[in-house]
């Protein structure tokens, strides 16, 4: 959509708040503030140097977010927890809470003269993310008009006439970035997912034309893209966090991705944990990159360390950053005009800053405007457009095509032994539809925060090479199998490809400046490309209630029940008051070996995954009488290796846990004297774990409850497990009050159920959102059934790539 904002326009509208807003806004293009901050030494000599071929900046003053870097536009999912108390109100659903605030200027200021214009003032509305045309005549920038909930594209002259809406819609548009090919990369919320971590919607990269029109997604990434920017050689670096076997704030770095989408590759620092790595941009005459080095998971509106990246030592040596700002001094928004000039903001105003991490502020906003803050500083004038890379997209194609050179070529894979790698499972992960906290509970207790999907398996040739032919548009990641399929090496990260690419890897987890020996004759290009071999007999999400516990029941429970518990285990499928008896031991007792939630990449060869996994080994015939089919160790394997969760539905989320409110005075009094860490008779009592007690608790079956049966007598039917009997019998009162506490949760459970109990309904924010995004309908009654894993299905099959040519009803794609 594009809209040109005039007179008649407006009339048109019949909005008078908007008309206010945009009147106001024109009338003060040349009003000018002030000036406070003349030119002082730095300035002065930097525009009798770097800056003397322009003498003014734009810039975007606006409310700044609360919350976590990513935080600035959209809304919560729900109005409780963390998320609510940082939000600014309600959004206009009434329902959800805001992730930004009101108030929003487009700025041009003389850095000689101190004068500022106004270009947009919006005391209601929202602006940022300006950047200037190659002509220097006009500027992109992401813009919520007063009374709307939404940011979307906008174009403006430098003069501020000619305001122009590119985009439009129910979603938000951000930090766009002008490409060679006269199209825009941007991040939009149009990618319908929330953080997998967190209470808030997700942007990903996005293109459209310059008109605004053609409106693709280029990332199909779980999680954030931020602040795309073109380098000079025509590629676009970005920042991509995610979290594939691995911890969920530790990486979030710097990658390239070609205009059209192709060749997403990362580019500096995806092997070091712990640095949010925002706003990059080149260094003009160079071909080093200054971004933000924001600490550990990230500060709001993307504060961090000033920082000089060289990439060409390679993108895994630290010693190639350099940090410009002095000790802990944080800015955002960095902008290099070269390697000793620079402009950048922080909550104070605008800056420049030197190599040296000098500083002078050269703009500050009044008194009556400090609940806004300064953002996005850029030279006003034109720059070099840079060369155009051609698009390698086939739009009418549906799937991509990988060439993996050699998969034993690469970093950490010693103990490895050529053919031993027979083919590779190729796995999605799949995008949540709401999220309500920063864990992963119930997806898994202390490891992933996404499921898996199964898409089928590809041969690797002797060589080691393989060419498959992949659904496009999809987060694939893949794990090489050996002749047991069991896990050999896990990708730990994720590819897209786009449709009708065509790309290649050197080898597995290679450094991305190697390439493959140039003699090289993969076997697997004497063929066409592979097509995935799909596994039909086990379900392509999996489920452990519904999928793993019969299996379970079938060999296991009769030994490792609440009454007998052979080597004091339980593999019952009772419900604890978040999980089961079964998946609780299951991980607690390791026996399951995944990515875990840690900051460690590249880890070595079956130590993750299916190979390192107990549970394999104990399933294979050699414990007792356990005697699994094949197809039933298939479904095992496949379980652990799609990340061993829980629920196979994200409509599990925020609901379905009912942790019981038990007697702090009782476990204090009776239990207490013993678990209090000491050393008594040569042992050490462990201390409470409150996680741990709440998996003790039984609620499907209170009285069987390890919490009430280790510390009751044997003659009253307890498990005896405490030396001391605390309980002689279950008339105790410290025992009652804690079968009361258990009842209550257990009660809370029969009544509001749980995903895999007869009569579960998603609660109302997982309904509002699948409404929201179109998956069921607007008119779904409060007592209409709700198919949770059908309701899945159709949302991430919206997000297949489909030859827009066919214009398929969600029948058939659900049936493609």
């Amino acid at each position: 959509m594009t809209n040109r904002i005039s007179s008649r326009w407006l009339k048109l509208l019949g909005s008078s708040l908007t008309l206010l807003v945009f009147a106001a806004a024109h009338s003060l293009v040349h009003a000018a503030e002030v000036p406070q901050h003349p030119p002082g030494e730095l300035l002065s000599s930097m525009l009798q140097g770097p800056l003397d071929g322009f003498e003014e900046i734009v810039f975007a003053t606006r409310v700044s977010g609360r919350d976590h870097w990513y935080v600035s536009f959209g809304y919560y999912s729900c109005d409780y927890g963390e998320g609510a108390e940082k939000s600014f109100g309600k959004y206009p659903d009434g329902e959800t809470l805001r992730g930004y605030g009101d108030g929003g200027r487009l700025c041009r200021l003389n850095l000689r003269t101190g004068e500022l214009k106004l270009l947009i003032d919006d005391p209601q509305g929202g602006v940022r993310d300006p950047q200037m045309h190659y002509d220097g005549q006009k500027i992109l920038f992401s813009y919520r008009r007063g009374g709307t909930p939404t940011y979307h594209l906008y174009e403006i002259n430098i003069d501020g006439t000619d305001l122009i809406q590119l985009t439009d819609g129910p979603d938000d548009d951000i930090e766009p970035t002008y490409l060679p090919d006269g199209g825009i990369m941007f991040g939009s919320s149009r990618c319908r997912r929330f953080v997998n971590c967190w209470f808030s919607r997700v942007a990903t990269l996005h293109r459209c034309d310059a008109d605004g029109s053609n409106i693709r997604m280029v990332s199909s990434n779980n999680d954030h893209d931020n602040t795309p920017w073109v380098l000079p050689d025509g590629r676009v670096l970005y920042m991509r966090w995610e979290y594939v076997d691995r911890s969920q704030v530790h990486f979030h770095h710097l990658w390239t991705v070609n205009p059209d989408g192709t060749g997403q590759m990362t580019w500096y620092g995806n092997e070091f944990a712990g640095t949010a790595m925002l706003d990059a941009k080149p260094i003009p005459g160079t071909k080093k990159v200054v971004a933000s080095f924001s600490p550990g998971h990230g500060a709001p509106e993307h504060m961090g360390h000033i920082t000089v990246v060289d990439p060409s030592a390679g993108p895994d040596v630290l010693p190639v950053t350099k940090q410009i700002s002095q000790g802990n001094q944080m800015f955002r928004d960095p902008y290099a005009i070269n390697e000793d000039c620079f402009l950048a903001a922080d909550p104070k105003g605008v800056f420049v800053i030197d190599g040296a991490g000098n500083k002078e502020l050269v703009y500050a906003l009044p008194e009556a405007l400090r609940h806004m803050e300064c953002h996005e500083p850029r030279p006003l004038q034109a720059r070099p457009r840079e060369p155009i890379i051609g698009s390698k997209t086939e739009l009418s194609k549906e799937t991509g095509e990988l060439v993996l050179a050699d998969i034993y070529n690469g970093r950490n894979m010693e103990g490895i032994q050529r053919g031993e790698i027979k083919k590779l499972l190729v796995l999605e992960q799949l995008p949540e539809p709401v999220h309500f906290s920063g864990g992963m509970e119930p997806l898994s207790i202390g490891g992933t925060f996404t499921m898996s999907r199964v898409l089928g398996t590809i041969p690797v040739e002797p060589d080691g090479s393989a060419y498959m032919e992949l659904p496009a548009m999809r987060s694939l990641f893949l794990v090489a199998l050996d002749k047991d399929d069991l896990s050999v090496k896990r990708m730990q990260s994720f590819v897209t490809l786009q449709p009708g690419e065509r790309t290649s890897c050197v080898g597995c987890h290679e450094q991305r400046s190697r390439t493959a020996p140039v003699d090289s004759h993969l076997m697997a290009l004497a063929h066409s490309p592979h097509k995935l071999t799909p596994i039909d007999d086990v379900p392509s999400v999996l489920d452990f209630p519904r999928d793993i516990q019969p299996i379970l029941d079938k060999h296991c429970v009769e030994c490792h029940n609440p009454d007998r518990r052979d080597a004091g285990v339980d593999l019952s499928g009772d419900h604890t008051p978040k999980y089961t008896n079964s998946y609780w031991t299951i991980v607690r007792r390791g026996l399951v070996a995944d990515g875990r939630n840690q900051p460690y990449s590249n880890r070595a060869p079956r130590s993750i995954g299916s190979a390192a996994s107990l549970l394999m080994r104990l399933t294979d015939g050699s414990h007792q009488s356990a005697k699994l089919s094949e197809l039933e160790r298939k479904t095992i394997r496949l379980w652990i290796d799609t990340s061993a969760t829980y629920p196979g539905t994200y409509a599990a989320l925020g609901c379905g846990m009912y942790p019981a409110a038990l007697p702090n005075d009782v476990l204090a009094s009776r239990c207490g004297t013993c678990h209090d860490g000491q050393s008594r008779e040569g042992r050490v009592a462990r201390k409470f774990d409150f996680s741990s007690l709440q998996s003790m608790c039984n609620l499907s079956r209170p009285e069987k409850s390890d919490l009430l049966r280790a510390p009751l007598s044997k003659e009253a039917g307890g498990l005896a497990l405490c030396g001391n009997e605390v309980f002689q019998d279950t008339t105790d009162l410290g025992y009652q009050a804690l079968l009361a506490a258990i009842r209550t949760s257990a009660n809370q459970l029969a009544t509001q159920k749980r995903f895999d109990m007869p009569g579960f309904r998603p609660n109302k924010h997982y309904i509002r959102e699948m409404k929201r995004f179109g998956i069921l309908p607007a008119d779904l009654g409060a007592d209409d059934p709700i198919d949770i894993y059908d309701t899945d299905e159709r949302y991430w099959r919206s997000f297949w790539y489909v030859d827009q040519s066919r214009q398929l009803l969600p029948d058939q794609v659900m049936n493609r």
